[in-house]
């Protein structure tokens, strides 16, 4: 069933501090995988936890051989976790996700089920998209959520309504390929980014992403959501992805008003005969738009080369890296 794989399947999941949680989530990830009918193993990144993190999910690989542990000492994020995770796999096909199942007990196997049947490189689990619906989440992150990647689903040419969520599906070697920087969430819109540049292709599952409502003697679980910073983050992402949606419509809109403001200078100065040479301030603010919307669009023209030029530096590295890991593998061979 794996080929030259180790295992057909495998699953990671980063944490930091779940102490509180972490066994009893553990338990319900490996008996959701079990009910696969493939190889498997499940790999539990430890982000730097100063808990009971490490102990617990360690215990957890002792009474499971196909449960593996990946931990260091300092937090490094999630996308370094991530990356760690990917670096530790074997498996024909990779999923990520959380590790309390809040996508549901069958996302793993939705994920699964549609790498297998399709032909698409990544799978995402999304629930904007038809058959999908957030539960029990707080208004504020539902709102920033949708909107955030209602705004960066403009950005990408794929086919997918979530871009920001880490449960999702992979080939295995594909993800493995990836040369990945990110050390923060904003690994999930690298990986889309990168995808895209290669040509690869997407699919979406329908999901249910449903918080559990907290119970009054249930110990309490820290946030480590941090809205300001991946904002920004996101917007950055935004600008520098697809340059033409931002600057481009704000050049057009200040053409748009400069041009009218000249057409009003116009008809005042050649039909109706009116002079305008007092009316400096109108003036020197309809040249002010009309060569700022020039100079966005100018803008735009070498961010779109820009960007042009680092999906063919990206495709090189790639390639190149492929190159010297065939070679390593022959000289080690």
């Amino acid at each position: 069933m794996c080929g030259d794989y180790a295992v057909e399947l495998s699953v990671i999941s980063p944490m930091y501090n779940e102490e509180a949680v972490i066994g009893e989530s553990v338990r319900g990830l490996a008996e959701a995988i079990e009910k696969l009918e493939a190889s498997w193993e499940l790999i539990l990144v430890n982000d730097g936890s100063t808990d009971n993190t490490a102990a617990i999910i360690e215990k957890a690989a002792g009474e499971d051989e196909r449960i593996r542990v990946v931990s260091y000492k300092r937090n490094r994020g999630r996308g370094y976790a991530l990356r760690s995770g990917f670096n530790a796999s074997r498996g024909k096909y990779v999923i990520t996700t959380e590790s309390d199942l809040t996508w549901g007990k069958d996302i793993i196997e939705k994920l699964y089920s549609e790498l297998v049947r399709s032909e698409a490189d990544v799978v995402i689990a999304s629930p904007y998209t038809k058959g999908g619906r957030l539960e029990n989440v707080p208004a504020k992150r539902a709102f920033l959520s949708r909107m955030g990647n209602e705004i960066l689903k403009r950005t990408v040419p794929a086919p997918i309504s979530m871009l920001s969520g880490m449960t999702r599906g992979y080939k295995g070697d594909i993800i493995r390929s990836l040369p990945l920087e990110q050390d923060r969430k904003e690994i999930h819109l690298e990986i889309v980014s990168k995808c895209v540049m290669l040509g690869l292709a997407f699919s979406e599952v329908p999901a249910v992403l449903k918080w559990q409502k907290p119970q009054t003697n249930a110990p309490k679980r820290k946030s480590k959501f941090k809205a300001g910073r991946l904002i920004k983050s996101h917007l950055l992402f935004s600008m520098f992805e697809a340059p033409v949606m931002l600057f481009g419509t704000l050049g057009f809109a200040l053409l748009i008003i400069g041009a009218v403001f000249g057409f009003h200078l116009g008809i005042e100065y050649f039909i109706r005969g009116e002079v305008i040479g007092d009316r400096i301030i109108f003036i020197l603010v309809t040249i002010f738009l009309l060569s700022s919307g020039f100079s966005m669009f100018l803008f735009c023209f070498f961010a779109y080369q820009i960007k042009t030029l680092q999906t063919e530096l990206f495709k090189t590295q790639l390639l190149l890296h492929k190159k010297c890991g065939r070679e390593n593998e022959g000289i080690s061979n």
